[in-house]
């Protein structure tokens, strides 16, 4: 009987590991700018998206949303429209926006990796210079 609780024991616990590293994939991911200051204006922003556990770029990741604002100085409203552009090089996601005032703007991206289950999710500050 005590060898059967073990058993059940283990199993559980082998499924509980599995459970959570499925659903800490997403955390496996970060985005990070490719520059933190622009120019205030038409400008491009772009990110990085890494794999954290290896620092490699991830390619060929499918943008799902995207928005820009002033968030960070208190101005949430105040967003910019934004147009994707191709990817300059692998693992980098580009926008072409127009941040119409100089402050920081919060850049809200979500992408699909291929192999994982649940979208990445991140948030970038740009400071955009006067």
């Amino acid at each position: 009987m005590t060898r059967k609780f073990f058993r059940v024991g283990a199993a559980l616990a082998v499924a509980a590991s599995l459970t959570s590293s499925a659903l800490a994939a997403a955390d496996d991911y970060a985005f990070e700018p490719v520059s933190a200051e622009v120019n205030r204006g038409e400008v491009t922003v772009a990110v990085r998206l890494l794999h954290k556990p290896t620092g490699k770029p991830v390619p060929d990741a499918v943008i799902t949303q995207s928005r820009i604002d002033m968030a960070p100085d208190g101005m949430a409203t105040m967003a910019a429209p934004m147009t994707p552009l191709p990817s300059p090089q692998p693992g980098v996601y580009a926008f072409k926006t127009d941040l119409a005032m100089a402050g920081r703007w919060l850049l809200s991206v979500s992408a699909r990796v291929q192999g994982e289950p649940q979208p990445v999710v991140g948030k970038v500050i740009f400071t955009a210079k006067r």
